[in-house]
């Protein structure tokens, strides 16, 4: 009687088991949109001794941070938030967020300066990354 139980419950937990089979290639995509960021960067809190050196900087910061909104578009972001109680009262509160990624064939569409501010125009066209993708990982 206890084989017969046996194999009654090994039958049983035969029949969970799956034989699917996942395909975990990448299918091309019907459409490619193009994704657009701007960057800003105040140009008279920059660093520098001149006028012109500011404006360098304030160049460079507005690229990165255009390249950080394209990272946060396709990587998203990342947020951590803590808060501290005591008796009932808030005591502390704290929120972290933080982006971080990889930003392949993205391109400067225009940069221009807009008073004490310089603005960089990106634009990463999908078609590209995935293009860059297939020679690079074969995917």
């Amino acid at each position: 009687m206890r084989v017969l139980w046996i194999l009654l419950g090994a039958l049983l937990l035969t029949g969970c088991s799956s034989n699917r089979v996942v395909d975990y290639t990448n299918q091309k995509p019907d459409d490619f949109p193009v994704i657009r960021a701007v960057g800003y960067a105040v140009i008279s809190i920059q660093p520098g001794p001149s006028q012109d050196e500011k404006m360098l900087q304030a160049i460079r910061a507005s690229k990165m941070d255009a390249y950080r909104e394209l990272a946060e578009s396709l990587n998203g972001q990342q947020v951590m938030g803590r808060s501290s109680y005591k008796d009932l009262t808030q005591v502390s509160n704290a929120l972290d967020v933080s982006v971080e990624g990889i930003v392949r064939g993205a391109r400067v569409v225009r940069s221009y300066p807009n008073g004490n501010t310089y603005a960089t125009e990106m634009e990463l066209d999908t078609r590209d990354l995935y293009n860059i993708n297939q020679l690079a990982y074969g995917y």
